[in-house]
């Protein structure tokens, strides 16, 4: 949601591309749609692509997710290649329709530390695009945005009130309840919940 925010205030028209992965939070998918909405994106794209296929991880598989805090290892929530996959269709879309601009909200300060979150992957992808291309091949450049990567989560919180967003609308938890409350334990809900605290604010969602 910052990430498209930052997108529209720069002067980008948005096309959003939302990734229906039958991922065990399928509420995020329902915040993507109002979020698309409310930032007057010119389309919004929900591509299904069923990765519980392949499983490999406690998003896509029936593997508990962890809520005994944020560990130095890399969590079974990580998903296989996500950010990977997700950025290669986004260039497909991206080169269908004549954009040369990507942004993806990766943030590698204050995260779970997955390996398609670090700064070299995001590069190391902006050469792939250029490579794996027509566009790049008859000397276009595709730019990857990634205006979070450096940034704290209480840094994000205070960029979406600075733009005007309502975190309201936004989805971080990875094992949604029953009741449609956040679960509150999980690594993306501790978080978000410490980004809100060290921004001085109140975190607007409703959890179990």
């Amino acid at each position: 949601m910052v990430t498209a925010g930052i997108a529209r205030e720069q002067g980008f028209a948005l096309n959003a591309l939302t990734i229906d992965y039958n991922q065990r939070h399928r509420r995020e998918l329902e915040s993507a749609k109002q979020i698309a909405g409310e930032l007057g994106t010119d389309r919004h794209v929900v591509l299904p692509l069923d990765l519980r296929a392949f499983g490999g991880s406690a998003l896509t598989a029936d593997i508990d997710v962890p809520k005994d805090g944020v560990g130095e290892d890399i969590p079974v929530t990580y998903v296989p290649a996500r950010n990977l996959v997700f950025l290669s269709l986004t260039l497909a879309w991206a080169e269908a329709i004549g954009a040369r601009d990507i942004f993806i909200g990766v943030n590698a300060l204050d995260y779970s530390g997955y390996p398609d979150c670090r700064p070299e992957f995001i590069q190391g992808f902006a050469d792939l695009a250029r490579l794996a291309t027509k566009a790049g091949a008859q000397g276009g450049e595709f730019t990857i945005h990634a205006p979070l990567q450096y940034l704290g989560k209480a840094e994000i919180v205070s960029e979406a009130y600075r733009i005007g967003l309502d975190p309201a609308v936004s989805w971080s938890c990875y094992d949604p309840m029953p009741d449609g409350t956040a679960c509150g334990q999980c690594d993306s809900c501790r978080l978000r919940l410490e980004g809100f605290s060290k921004a001085g604010r109140e975190d607007p969602l409703s959890y179990a």
